[in-house]
């Protein structure tokens, strides 16, 4: 029998699957017009980029190459440190507490028997998510405002003293991680929710006729089959650890200067000198940094994920 050739075999599998590929093709496109088009233009980071009357294509060509001038912006300045370390630090944070209390509420959900109160809470649960960072921003400042806030007039009435809490960095690291992940709890328990309502019950009943209690339950069967996908959750979360949410770290706390120590993060460092200073140039250099490190350690944990367990690595 004659065997097909690659490209009949190509074609073949492009008609059996071609509903699937049209479903595909508008992903594709854009991520090629909005992601692989765009990092071409990376090569910003490189050059004294001025924009030029004549458009981007002309102000690329017109720009000196300036090398790793660019990069300096962030290695030479005496807040290098600082922003890296809160940077690094918060997302730490986030990454463990996201982890351990989306796990725990889509599990908390999965028992619940009344399927339509598991609705309810999921909903009020995922409002935040779809919430901008200027409307939490508002939102928070009508608890902490100074001379009006809900908080500081609920001291005033028990006789104490009014907080500026815009002025006080102590509070604003639990401030700042309790909004996070209020923000995010929702959309990533709806994830692990998922995943848990899609273990076959077979396990949950040969776990029952063994005798195991709810909490045996949990530990032996749902945690064991929900790892594999917190590891990639995990692993995913690690590639973005130099990149903060910027709508947390400027709007909610309004960009206060006092609050520079421990509100201030690669982003929004990274947008005050843009604002400051008008180089372009230095911004881009910050994004590919933040791009390159992240995309490092992505491989470097996917990496050693791989060596204890394959089936639980990314790729």
């Amino acid at each position: 029998m004659k065997k097909k050739s690659k490209s009949s075999l190509f074609f073949t599998n492009v008609w059996r699957y071609k509903a699937l590929i049209l479903m595909a093709i508008p992903a594709m496109l854009w991520m090629i017009f909005f992601f692989y088009i765009p990092v071409l233009t990376n090569v910003v980071a490189f050059k004294d980029f001025h924009i030029s009357p004549d458009g981007f294509i002309a102000s690329l060509k017109e720009s000196p190459w300036v090398g790793l001038e660019n990069f300096k912006f962030l290695f030479s300045s005496n807040d290098a440190f600082l922003i890296t370390k809160n940077t690094v630090l918060y997302n730490v944070t986030f990454i463990t507490l996201n982890l351990v209390i989306s796990v725990f509420f889509a599990i908390v959900m999965s028992e619940l028997r009344n399927k339509r109160l598991v609705k309810v809470y999921q909903t009020m649960s995922l409002l935040p998510y779809f919430l901008s960072w200027v409307i939490i921003g508002y939102f928070v400042y009508a608890f902490l405002s100074p001379d009006k806030g809900i908080f500081n007039q609920w001291i005033s009435s028990r006789g104490g003293t009014p907080i500026n809490w815009y002025s006080e960095p102590k509070f604003w690291p639990f401030i700042l991680v309790f909004i996070g992940t209020w923000k995010g709890i929702g959309y990533n328990s709806i994830i692990y929710f998922a995943s848990v309502m899609g273990i076959d019950p077979t396990y949950y009943e040969a776990a029952m006729v063994d005798g195991a209690s709810k909490w045996q339950q949990i530990k032996n069967v749902t945690i064991p089959q929900l790892l594999p996908l917190m590891t990639i959750m995990t692993i995913l979360a690690v590639g973005n650890i130099f990149r903060a949410d910027f709508g947390l770290f400027y709007n909610v706390p309004r960009n206060s200067g006092s609050l520079y120590q421990v509100t201030s993060v690669l982003d929004t460092y990274i947008f005050n000198g843009l604002t400051a200073t008008g180089d372009i140039g230095m911004t881009a250099a910050a994004g590919l940094y933040q791009s390159t490190v992240g995309f490092v350690l992505l491989m470097v944990t996917n990496g050693i994920v791989r060596r204890f367990d394959n089936d639980s690595a990314l790729f």
